[in-house]
């Protein structure tokens, strides 16, 4: 640049990126360079660099007094191959490597048993599914003799911990819509302990939460159902003893909506869906009561028996609300979520209008005020439902994807959605891409549909809500756009903007409930 005159503002430089992975959701434009390790007193004092690789380095543990374990991805091909991470033990004195696992797939959370003489890792073999679950390894220190003993357990294992004799793993997992815990031993059997593991998401019924162990085998993890958020409990071998109750003052005031499990047949093929079904406070039976249908982003997820503030919200104002887990849905299992591997969104439809088919045999239910709304991945499916049907009153679809061809050359995560959810390039593939995108059937839609995302989305950018808008628009559909400021994909991180997402969604169905 020529130098600048005196007095003048000139804007910041021109930024040049290179990456193919250059911005994340919540984390904005990245800066170039690679993470590195650094070693810092107990004491305090100035952090040393103790590293200095080109790759992604996804977690770090001591292994011993000279010697860290991480895994990592060093390959050459990272930007093509996310997933590709190795477990490496790093001596920061010599500044040598050594690579213990060399298969393709993702190999990470290393953790070293008490006694020194094994390694727990989870990963799997990459197979570019849409869904691939965690399985649970154990090799020598070495790095040989390595031995799958999950391989029987048709769950993903996920947050792995060495019992104190070394002798037992325990993990943390889903399971119908619940989060538990249990153990494997060194042998592979495996034995439940605890259930009701409360995720720390208020906002919707998600699976999360986290637990410790001690090196007597005791445990302590956030507790939580439908009538609490999380709050802590402890226990040993299988007991559970609840020690805080947080929100015992707030919940004294307030009449919740009563959950109750259902469980029914698609209408496709007869697949057994679980679900919940939220009544509001006072409910009686005979009368009827608008529906929402409220359906969970992923897809690759689960809702479950968990509290959740934005569906006792809505219960509150009257409606009954309605939560499943279509296919393709974790916590049921690998078959049960690649049902629609390559074939997303499709089949899950029947399996949400099946819900609510059943949910109106029972006959409290006014089949002239039906709503429908989710976000993400559920923004993707009621976009699409709105497209294939007419029976709601209004939709609130929030952060969506509606046109796959350009989200999966604009969303972060660029080198894994063309790759694992379809064929082939977008280019090569057109047909595909399109017959799966809610904006091919934007002309049928006659549903009221207010359109709802964070200005600073990186996983479905705004830009696909506006383009599902102004289609909207020129069709003359009644809707609306509701841009989130300064917010992400996580709208509901902030308390203020998971009450106005709940604002927004109940003045949009207040507005067309009949």
């Amino acid at each position: 640049m020529p130098e600048k005159p005196k007095g003048a503002k000139w804007n910041e430089p021109p930024v040049e990126i290179t990456d193919l992975e250059f911005r994340s959701d919540g984390g904005g434009y990245l800066k170039k360079g690679n993470n590195q390790i650094f070693l810092i007193s107990v004491d305090g004092g100035s952090p040393i660099k103790i590293s200095n690789f080109k790759g992604k380095i996804y977690s770090c543990e001591w292994f011993n007094k000279k010697e860290l374990i991480i895994s990592a991805n060093f390959n050459k091909n990272i930007d093509f191959e996310p997933r590709n991470s190795d477990i490496h033990i790093y001596n920061f004195s010599s500044k040598s490597l050594k690579k213990l696992t060399s298969r393709f797939g993702p190999d990470f959370s290393p953790k070293v048993s008490y006694d020194g003489k094994k390694i727990a890792f989870l990963g799997f073999n990459d197979k570019f599914l849409g869904y691939q679950q965690n399985e649970l390894y154990v090799m020598d220190k070495d790095g040989k003799n390595v031995k799958n003993i999950s391989k029987d357990f048709d769950r993903n294992v996920t947050s792995i911990f060495w019992s104190g004799d070394s002798k037992k793993i325990f993990f943390k997992y889903d399971d119908y819509g619940i989060t538990k815990l249990g153990y494997f031993n060194l042998s592979g059997q495996f034995k439940f302990l605890v259930s009701e593991i409360g995720g720390l998401s208020q906002g919707r019924p998600y699976s999360g939460g986290s637990f410790s162990i001690s090196r007597n085998n005791r445990y302590a993890f956030t507790f939580g159902n439908v009538y609490n958020p999380s709050d802590l409990a402890v226990g040993i071998r299988g007991s559970k003893l609840r020690l805080t109750s947080l929100n015992e003052n707030l919940f004294e005031l307030k009449n919740l909506g009563e959950v109750k499990e259902i469980k029914y047949r698609s209408s496709y093929d007869k697949l057994e869906i679980q679900g919940w079904i939220v009544t509001p406070p006072n409910f009686d039976p005979k009368k009827k009561y608008p529906l929402i249908l409220e359906i969970h982003g992923g897809p690759f997820s689960n809702y479950g028996f968990r509290f959740s503030t934005e569906v006792q919200l809505y219960a509150s104002k009257g409606y009954v609300v309605l939560y499943v887990n279509p296919r393709g849905s974790t916590s049921y299992g690998k078959k049960f979520a690649n049902e629609i591997h390559h074939n997303y969104p499709n089949h899950d439809y029947d399996d949400l209008i099946s819900g609510v088919n059943y949910i109106l045999d029972k006959g409290f239910i006014d089949k002239k005020n039906l709503f429908v709304t989710g976000g993400s991945g559920g923004g993707v499916l009621s976009s699409w439902i709105v497209g294939k049907t007419d029976i709601f009153s209004a939709a609130v679809v929030a952060k969506p994807v509606i046109n796959w061809y350009s989200f999966v050359l604009y969303a972060d995560n660029t080198s894994i959605y063309y790759k694992y959810w379809f064929k082939n390039f977008p280019w090569n593939d057109q047909d595909d891409y399109m017959k799966r995108s809610p904006i091919s059937y934007v002309g049928n839609i006659k549903t009221p549909t207010m359109l709802l995302t964070g200005e600073k989305d990186y996983r479905t950018p705004i830009s696909e809500s506006e383009q599902f808008y102004t289609a909207l628009k020129l069709n003359r559909v009644e809707t609306m756009l509701v841009r989130i400021p300064d917010s992400s994909h996580s709208i509901a991180s902030k308390p203020s903007n998971l009450i106005a997402k709940v604002n927004s969604v109940l003045y949009w169905f207040d507005k067309f409930r009949k």
